[in-house]
């Protein structure tokens, strides 16, 4: 692990402190567990970003076959 230090306000620090006795947890345990919880939050929140822009990418194009027809093509009456 990589020694980081952060500032907190009176009330964070206060509040961590409740919750570290409360949960019986070191206030450092509880900090990483934000932080993976926010990286965890912000990559779905790119994943979802992604998907968004990548929807429709192909719908101008002419050059693909109509796979509806194909498809109806192969199913046996």
């Amino acid at each position: 692990m990589i020694r980081t230090q952060i500032y907190l306000t009176d009330q964070q620090r206060n509040e961590l402190a409740i919750l570290s006795e409360i949960q019986g947890k070191k206030q450092s345990e509880l900090i990483r567990e934000a932080v993976d919880i926010l990286i965890e939050q912000a990559s779905q929140e790119r994943r979802k970003k992604i998907l968004c822009e990548a929807a429709g990418i192909w719908k101008d194009r002419s050059d693909i076959p109509d796979l509806k027809k194909m498809r109806s093509e192969w199913d046996r009456e």
